[in-house]
């Protein structure tokens, strides 16, 4: 990104306008839609440092507008706690001579997280599997964070497990997404992956993503959620699979 053509810093504002449209309408997915999208035309590494200052921020935002951010910070610590290290071990993956495989990763990440929400089938987790779960499903998550830039496995369908009330399972998601996001920027920071233009296109990123975000909000009083999820889920399937294909031809 040190050199963008017009034609990228198009496709970028209206990757972002999509990413925050869906985070807007669904509480999350902006990361994943960004991640999934920039890969089909910048490497691994610039696609997640784009996506850094939005998700940031908007998840930021989201944490601080639940209940109570440090009940869920002292409850979820554990798997915090696993996000990191697993973000931090695995994100020189995304820089480094795998990054290829990196990208074949997120595409089958997309494909089961796609698969398993179009299925609508809902996990369930005790309360009480929650210290014995809580660091392996962090770490997992981090893992996969730093390998592929996608935030939501397995952390989203353990959360949504749990049979969170609403208030309070949007202000995990946001606490998990925030962690992940720091996480990954130290990552990639260790791994010489960020640089001054990259970090300066990811702050500019805000503007269409609250432009997104903003629209997606207004959208979700006027369409039916459950469309909304099987569409989302089905273009998620789409892309995943692109990526595969097209990154192992």
């Amino acid at each position: 990104m040190t050199d963008p053509t017009l034609p990228l810093l198009a496709f970028a504002f209206a990757v972002f306008v999509a990413a925050g449209l869906v985070k807007g309408v669904t509480g999350m997915g902006l990361p994943t839609i960004a991640m999934g999208l920039l890969a089909t035309t910048m490497p691994p590494h610039e696609s997640a440092a784009l996506l850094l200052v939005p998700s940031l921020v908007t998840n930021v935002w989201q944490l601080a507008a639940g209940p109570s951010p440090r009940a869920a910070a002292k409850r979820f610590w554990p798997m915090m706690a696993g996000v990191t290290g697993g973000a931090v071990a695995t994100a020189g993956v995304l820089a480094g001579d795998a990054a290829h495989y990196a990208t074949i990763g997120l595409g089958a990440v997309l494909m089961v997280y796609a698969l398993f929400g179009l299925s609508g089938r809902r996990l369930t987790a005790p309360p009480s599997s929650e210290r014995t779960l809580a660091l392996p499903v962090g770490l997992a998550t981090g893992l996969i964070t730093g390998a592929t830039g996608v935030f939501a496995m397995p952390a989203v369908l353990y959360l949504q497990a749990l049979g969170l009330e609403k208030e309070e399972l949007i202000q995990a998601l946001g606490l998990s997404f925030t962690v992940s996001t720091l996480a990954l920027a130290a990552g990639l920071g260790f791994a010489g992956a960020l640089d001054p233009h990259t970090l300066g296109g990811s702050a500019l990123a805000l503007v269409p993503a609250g432009l997104g975000m903003a629209a997606g909000q207004a959208l979700r009083r006027r369409i039916s959620p459950t469309v909304f999820k099987v569409a989302f889920f089905a273009g998620l399937l789409g892309l995943g699979a692109y990526l595969v294909v097209t990154s192992m031809g």
